[in-house]
């Protein structure tokens, strides 16, 4: 485990065993659509056109159980050094079981492994980000995001997202 959240792992063993958090499957795509689509209304999302989905579920992370997927995350590459987590849900019947956090645990992980230095997220509440040593910066420290996607937003300018980031430590490889 990392330095950003210490003690995760056990409380993870100790919750849901029946959970997984693995990479998404080529053929879990309308199932990802369906779940960002189902949190839009409620504010936790902003809309993903099924077929950019479809582009991207070899980016994605989901939380699974025996009723299927019910969380994921998208970890995007924004520039050589910086991902972004977006996309980032937890189905409302599978809330405060921390999933949430195990979910976005792995997608910290796998962005280190990745070898990005710094991740960010937008996000509505930034409670859990924070909880796993994210910080709230200015949407200014993010330029890569708003040239990328921002510019084109209906929110761009008026945006009710929390910027967040967090300085990744280096993966240490050690030699037998």
């Amino acid at each position: 485990m990392t330095d950003f959240a210490p003690n995760l792992q056990a409380r993870f063993r100790e919750n849901d065993s029946a959970m997984e958090v693995r990479p998404a499957a080529p053929d879990e795509a309308e199932d990802l659509f369906r779940l960002i689509t189902d949190n839009i209304e409620n504010g936790h999302l902003l809309p993903r056109p099924l077929g950019e989905i479809v582009l991207h579920v070899p980016s994605f992370l989901v939380a699974t159980g025996p009723t299927g997927i019910v969380g994921c995350a998208e970890l995007a590459r924004l520039g050589p050094a910086l991902a972004e987590i977006r996309s980032f849900v937890v189905a409302d019947t599978h809330r405060s079981q921390g999933i949430g956090t195990r979910l976005l645990s792995r997608t910290i992980e796998t962005a280190q492994c990745q070898g990005y230095k710094k991740l960010c997220a937008f996000a509505y509440d930034p409670h859990l980000f924070i909880r796993l040593g994210f910080s709230i910066v200015p949407h200014t420290w993010v330029p890569e995001k708003i040239s990328t996607d921002c510019h084109q937003c209906v929110w761009f300018r008026h945006c009710r997202q929390y910027a967040v980031a967090l300085e990744l430590k280096p993966i240490r490889v050690t030699t037998s």
